[in-house]
């Protein structure tokens, strides 16, 4: 089955460390009021926020310039690339971004490792990973993949949908060879024939059947974690203000989305600098944005799963960590009070 959703770019910051989480709850910590700028008239003069071709919700809102015009010339927002889950995480990580979207297993993973990070947002529910050989190769099942080298992102959804993949197929993870790229450079090196396969991300992998280069051998959608929006802690205690603005536009651009898909179709294309046909099937067929955006049960059910996944592999030191990690995740305050007509 083709994918179409939501691929990859570089993000252009500094060197970063690997990932993590831990805090607390909605407790004291983070529920203080904003310290006033009074110039701008809002906390911070400045707000830091990611965009990534995987989250075309930030595409709509960087394009509209929404929060820009609610912000003023006083607060000066910066839109940062993510080219990947674990890129967003690092930003955060590195306090490089105050606002970035990952897939939500990664989100998981980066508190579970002591990243202070917060999801205030659940922007979408896609279906956006798969594993692809290249065309004409004898490889036709996930169970074919035992001894084969694997292109794979490390820290991201279809990282995390491998080893799903090969746990459900019955292949120990270290009958593999991983090559650990980035999405772009995984679709290079299964083209090229650096790889046997890539568990790649959308709309590389779909862009990559399109032309001809490779197939899909497994899809399932059920593998597939939400779209997170997360914050740092520091960020939510300083600037809850300016957490709401970011999560209002987010609700304005989710219901863009939805009212006008072929709008929003085009600016997905034209940004990720892909055909309109495979952006349009992203935004109609690939991602459901009609979802509940306040984290909770369905996303930790997802979750749940997932952890020990983590554990097993030895991405997470035990599931202690998993289970502390995932109680203390969800900040959903500000979706909860989401007004989307306060923006823009």
């Amino acid at each position: 089955m083709n994918k179409k959703l939501i691929g990859i770019v570089a993000i252009a910051t500094a060197a970063v460390l690997l990932l993590g989480g831990c805090a607390q709850g909605e407790g004291s910590a983070l529920a203080g009021k904003p310290t006033q700028n009074a110039s701008a008239g809002f906390s911070a003069e400045v707000l830091n926020i990611d965009f990534a071709t995987y989250n075309p919700l930030s595409l709509i809102i960087k394009d509209k310039g929404w929060i820009e015009k609610k912000l003023g010339s006083k607060v000066k927002v910066n839109w940062i690339q993510s080219s990947g889950s674990n890129t967003a995480n690092q930003a955060l990580r590195a306090g490089v971004v105050d606002v970035g979207s990952t897939a939500g297993s990664a989100a998981l993973l980066a508190r579970a490792n002591g990243s202070p990070i917060k999801a205030i947002d659940v922007f979408s529910q896609p279906d956006w990973s798969a594993i692809l050989v290249p065309v004409g190769s004898p490889i036709n099942s996930v169970k074919q993949l035992a001894g084969k080298s694997i292109a794979v992102t490390k820290g991201t959804d279809p990282y995390f949908f491998l080893l799903q993949s090969l746990a459900k197929a019955g292949v120990n993870i270290s009958t593999v060879k991983l090559q650990n790229l980035q999405h772009a450079a995984g679709k290079t090196a299964l083209e090229n024939g650096s790889v046997d396969a890539w568990s790649g991300l959308d709309p590389l992998l779909s862009t990559s059947v399109a032309n001809g280069s490779s197939k899909i051998i497994y899809d399932n959608v059920n593998f597939n974690s939400y779209g997170f929006l997360n914050a740092t802690e520091t960020f939510l205690s300083k600037s809850p203000d300016l957490a709401q603005v970011v999560v209002n536009a987010y609700e304005k651009a989710r219901a863009y989305a939805i009212k006008n898909p072929a709008e929003a179709s085009a600016i997905v294309a034209k940004t990720a600098g892909i055909d309109l046909k495979v952006a349009s099937a992203v935004i109609k067929n690939r991602t459901k944005l009609d979802i509940d955006p306040v984290p909770g049960a369905k996303q930790t059910a997802v979750l749940k799963v997932i952890g020990p996944i983590f554990v097993a592999s030895g991405d997470v030191a035990n599931q202690s960590a998993i289970d502390t990690a995932l109680s203390s995740l969800y900040y959903p305050r500000f979706a909860k009070k989401a007004d989307p007509s306060a923006v823009g």
